[in-house]
């Protein structure tokens, strides 16, 4: 999960970088078509089918379109509202999953690990700051693509257990492109269409080497390990993410976001203590 969440922030920041000047919808499109061609390679490598009869079935209808409303969003706040502002939001996911896991799967949540995460969401809270600014468009966007990644993820734990991590890669790369070219209609963005320079070529092939290894390593995760565990550890994608927004795109925290900060990393830290020894 850790390995997934830091790959996912590179990843965004190279469709940050790249949207500069490509469309969207575009780089989601090619991120798609690459993404998928990678797994479609691997599975036939692997001697798998490429479409199963399995993908016909609830879950990996609620998988995609749950992958198809955080994709979408996720994409459209990337653009309007600050890296870091993004991902913090985005820290929400696991409160919504811990309880769709209890809900849905039946899985055990102590008081502990719900008192963790809740305390999470608290220091989200902090980095976040409801009040004036709190309901502009980019970040309702990415309370829809939050909804979305977590949909997605509960729908990953109850997908066949006959389709492997990398066919469930292909499906979820492969709806992509359909996303991409909704946002490119709805942008009319198609007359905006254009060959991308050497230098976003570079991004976008980032984005597909990156975002390869963040969906395979966080379907593994969610697949087999305890829900409720594994999924306080998305935390860390807001460490990176603050890295990357510092470092690359000149963003400044204040001290109330370090502090959130490190309150929603305490919190998924004693989530796996809690987990381990009670």
């Amino acid at each position: 999960m850790v390995l997934a969440m830091a790959c996912f922030s590179i990843e965004d920041a190279f469709i940050k970088a790249a949207a500069k000047t490509v469309p969207l919808g575009e780089i989601l499109f090619l991120f798609g078509f690459f993404g998928s061609t990678l797994f479609i390679l691997l599975t036939l490598h692997r001697g798998e089918k490429i479409f199963h009869p399995s993908i016909l079935s609830r879950s990996i209808l609620i998988r995609t379109i749950s992958e198809i409303i955080g994709r979408l969003f996720f994409g459209i706040s990337l653009i309007l509202i600050p890296l870091s502002s993004l991902s913090a939001i985005l820290q929400a996911t696991p409160l919504i999953v811990v309880m769709g896991a209890a809900i849905f799967f039946g899985e055990k949540v102590g008081w502990k690990r719900w008192s963790a995460i809740f305390i999470g969401l608290i220091g989200v809270l902090m980095i976040i700051r409801p009040g004036a600014n709190a309901f502009q468009l980019g970040s309702l966007f990415a309370v829809l693509g939050t909804l979305g990644f977590a949909g997605r993820d509960l729908a990953t734990r109850a997908a066949p257990k006959i389709l492997s991590n990398i066919q469930l890669g292909v499906y979820g790369f492969f709806i992509l492109m359909p996303t991409g070219l909704i946002l490119l209609f709805f942008n009319n963005d198609f007359a905006n269409i254009h060959l991308p320079s050497s230098t976003t070529s570079l991004q976008i092939l980032g984005t597909i080497l990156f975002g390869f290894t963040a969906y395979y390593s966080l379907t593994v995760a969610m697949r087999i390990g305890d829900v409720s565990v594994v999924t306080p550890f998305r935390y860390t994608r807001l460490v990176f993410a603050l890295f990357i927004g510092v470092t690359l795109f000149g963003e400044r925290p204040d001290t109330l976001t370090l502090i959130g900060s490190t309150i929603v990393i305490a919190s998924g830290i004693y989530t796996l203590l809690t987990s381990k020894f009670t």
